[in-house]
C-alpha cells in the first residue's frame, strides 16, 4: 500500500492520504479509516490511478460526498476513491449539460434553475454529488435522475471507461446497473427543458422548504435509511411501530422523520446497524413486511 501511495503522489494525480478516518467524508459523520484515501484531480488522473491500483491488486471503493452511506467502524480495506472537487466541471451545449460526477447536486439544481432550466427541481436539498445521484437514481416529489439523464460516463472495476445510455443504466426505484457492476459515474449528460425561471425557482424553493421542515438535517444523518415498500411508506411504518425517538448509543431514530437515523454526537456504525435490525424485525412482526435499506452499508465486518 505504501508503494501505491508513493506512485499516486509522484504522479501528482490528486490528494493521497493514508489511514484517513471516513467519518470526515460521510454526512452521518461515522466511519473507520480507509487504508488509502485518494481524491483525483481530473478524469485523466483517475484513469491513470486505476492503472496503478489494478497493478497493485488492491480492492477499491468509490464514494461521492458521503450521503446515503454507512461505513463500518473498522473502516475500508484498500483504496477509497472520492469523486469530488477535481471532477466537478459543468459545461452547457444547448439544453444539455455535461456535469462532473463530483458536482454538488444541491448546487447544480440551484445554478441551473436560476438559468431557467427545468428538470432538477425534485433534487432541492438532496445532499450528495451528481455521481451518487446517478448511481442511486436519486429522486423525490415524483421525479428522479432517470427522467433527465441522457448518458453517463462510467469507470468500471476492470478499468474500462465507457458511456452508458439511459436505457443501459437499467433504472428502477433507487436502483441502477451501477449497483450491480460497481461502476463509478465520472460525469453525466443531463437533458433539461427551458422554462419560466420564476416558476422553476418557486418549485425549487417549495421542495427545499419541505425537506427542511420535515427532515432532521440539524443532525448528521445519511438521508432516508429504508426504501419505501410501496404502496407503504417506510417512515409511516416505523412511526406506527412506536419506534420514533428510540436510541442505541449515540444513534437515534429521528423524532422528526422516522425514516432517518441521526448521529446525536458520538454514534458508531454498530449503533446504527442495531437500530436498522430493530426496525426490520419490528415491522416484520407488526406489519408482515420485509423492509430493505436504501442506505448503502460498506466496510470491514466487525
Amino acid at each position: 500500500m505504501n508503494t501505491l501511495a508513493e506512485q499516486l503522489r509522484n504522479e501528482n494525480l490528486g490528494k493521497v492520504l493514508e489511514n484517513e478516518p471516513l467519518k470526515n467524508h460521510t454526512t452521518l459523520k461515522i466511519g473507520g479509516p480507509a487504508d488509502l484515501f485518494f481524491e483525483p484531480n481530473s478524469t485523466e488522473s483517475l484513469k491513470k490511478a486505476m492503472t496503478y491500483i489494478k497493478e497493485a491488486g488492491v480492492p477499491f471503493r468509490p464514494i461521492g460526498r458521503g450521503s446515503n452511506l454507512l461505513v463500518s467502524d473498522e473502516g475500508i480495506e484498500g483504496v477509497v476513491i472520492k469523486i469530488g472537487d477535481g471532477l466537478d466541471a459543468l459545461e452547457r451545449n444547448g439544453d444539455e449539460f455535461t456535469v462532473g460526477g463530483g458536482y454538488s447536486l444541491v448546487k447544480l439544481a440551484t445554478v441551473l434553475s436560476r438559468e431557467g432550466y427545468s428538470g432538477l427541481e425534485f433534487s432541492a436539498g438532496i445532499p450528495g454529488s451528481l455521481g451518487g445521484a446517478v448511481f442511486m437514481n436519486a429522486g423525490a416529489h415524483g421525479s428522479d435522475m432517470s427522467k433527465i439523464l441522457k448518458k453517463a460516463l462510467v469507470l468500471f472495476p476492470d478499468g474500462d471507461l465507457r458511456w452508458l445510455t439511459n436505457e443501459e443504466m437499467e433504472y428502477s426505484y433507487r436502483t441502477s446497473v451501477l449497483q450491480k457492476t460497481g461502476g463509478i459515474c465520472v460525469e453525466a449528460v443531463l437533458a433539461l427543458k427551458k422554462g419560466d425561471r420564476e416558476t422553476i425557482m418557486a418549485e425549487l424553493k417549495k421542495n427545499k422548504d419541505y425537506r427542511r421542515n420535515t427532515q432532521p438535517w440539524n443532525y448528521p444523518c445519511c438521508g432516508s435509511v429504508f426504501r419505501n415498500p410501496l404502496p407503504n411508506y417506510a417512515g409511516q411504518l416505523i412511526e406506527s411501530s412506536g419506534l420514533k425517538g428510540t436510541m442505541v448509543g449515540g444513534a437515534q431514530i429521528s423524532e422528526m422523520h422516522a425514516n432517518f437515523i441521526v448521529n446525536t454526537g458520538n454514534a458508531k456504525a454498530k449503533d446504527v446497524l442495531e437500530l436498522i435490525s430493530l426496525i426490520q424485525k419490528k415491522i416484520k412482526e407488526l406489519h408482515h413486511i420485509d423492509i430493505e435499506t436504501e442506505v448503502e452499508i460498506i466496510g470491514r465486518k466487525s
